[in-house]
């Protein structure tokens, strides 16, 4: 459907869909697993598409509709499918484009999780995936074969902070007729629009920047096209990948404040970069804001800013780093990110611990590699918890 809004922050507040009949301010939580007909003849034309009545939350409920609506609007897309988290959001857009036979090409720095279950799990229904480095555009071209389905990237990656040119290695993928799939969750709808980059279908895990709470877990993808929508939105409601009223309730409340919260963080972030990459125990850091980023010019050609992830590696390595990690008292030593609470964790170890020596080395995930998801709290806080957890480095 083709959705209108309004500017950012009006359409993450208000959405796009009419107010509610009753005069909620916000949409009521539908939690219901079945919804009830007017007549045979009305089931009827809901089952067969004729009608835009409800059937059963599985296919589709009015506080996801309006949740969905809503993101798709902040993305430019056609039209959003909410699931259930971040990953069915990833095996979703796999499972939709690619079967046995097949070939996907991705960015060699993925999460964890999107490229162990290339590895561990498609491979074994004859799927093949080829892990480059697609910072480098030469890269994607020699790596697509007769048989490629899919190219997906993330970017920024995670957790190495790679960027990556959407609107070129999309226009090598059209020529190639070849649909493009983008994380955009390092980056959230206010920072990237992958689709007006030439991607086709953006996904996030919205269990980081668009809830932003850290209270739920949640997934959703947004595609450019009513055929693409049609091919995702089967799978979904299939493989019952399908999110929960009440989770879209909790997803769609974060929203409200998404580019408020963003702004706040990425302010603080880059004074923390700057102040990490002055540090004498610090060896590199890696953030989009700072000169010294490999794609700095690209990250602002495409990026309507740096975000808040931060990756920096420290002198001393992986014993270095758990020094680290194991004195500060102010960050949250925890996974994910995108929350209004800093977190700090080891890639290595943690999210990143599954996957084999040779994809880590290849996609760059050192033993002393550090990711920090900064927050909106006072910047200063933050610096004076990492200055006295470096100390004990």
């Amino acid at each position: 459907m083709k959705i209108s809004k309004k500017g950012f922050h009006s359409t993450s507040v208000h959405g796009v869909g009419e107010r509610d009949p009753l005069g909620s301010v916000t949409t009521p939580i539908y939690q219901t697993s079945t919804f009830s007909f007017e007549s045979a003849e009305h089931g009827a034309e809901c089952f067969a598409g004729e009608s835009d009545g409800f059937i059963y939350t599985r296919i589709g409920n009015p506080t996801i509709d309006e949740f969905e609506a809503t993101i798709a609007a902040l993305e430019n897309g056609y039209n959003g499918i909410a699931v259930s988290s971040g990953m069915a959001a990833v095996n979703t857009v796999f499972l939709t484009y690619l079967g046995s036979g097949d070939h996907i090409v991705c960015h060699n720095t993925l999460y964890g999780p999107s490229r162990g279950v290339l590895e561990k799990t498609y491979v074994k229904l004859g799927i093949e995936s080829t892990f480059v480095d697609t910072a480098k555009i030469n890269n994607v071209a020699n790596a697509i074969q007769p048989n490629t389905k899919l190219i997906f990237l993330e970017t920024p990656a995670n957790p190495t902070i790679s960027i990556s040119d959407i609107e070129a290695i999309s226009k090598i993928a059209s020529k190639n007729n070849i649909p493009v799939c983008v994380d955009n969750t390092f980056c959230s709808p206010y920072l990237q629009n992958p689709l007006d980059l030439g991607a086709d279908i953006v996904l996030h895990s919205l269990t980081k920047f668009i809830n932003g709470h850290a209270d739920i877990v949640g997934g959703i993808v947004i595609p450019k096209t009513k055929e693409d929508y049609d091919k995702l939105n089967y799978t979904m409601i299939n493989f019952g990948f399908n999110m929960d009223p009440h989770q879209a309730f909790l997803v769609r409340r974060g929203v409200k404040t998404l580019g408020i919260r963003i702004d706040r963080a990425q302010e603080n972030a880059l004074k923390i970069a700057e102040y990490l990459d002055s540090h004498p125990k610090v060896e590199w850091v890696k953030y989009p804001g700072l000169k010294s980023h490999p794609q700095y010019e690209l990250g602002k050609k495409q990026m309507k800013g740096s975000g808040s992830i931060i990756s920096f590696g420290l002198k001393g390595g992986l014993n270095a780093g758990r020094t680290l990690m194991n004195h500060v008292k102010f960050i949250i030593l925890a996974v994910s990110l995108g929350g209004i609470e800093s977190l700090i964790q080891h890639p290595a170890s943690m999210t990143h611990s599954k996957l084999s020596k040779e994809a880590k080395v290849s996609g760059g995930i050192s033993d002393e590699l550090v990711r920090l998801s900064i927050g909106i709290e006072e910047p200063e806080d933050i610096i004076t918890d990492l200055e006295k957890a470096l100390e004990k480095v």
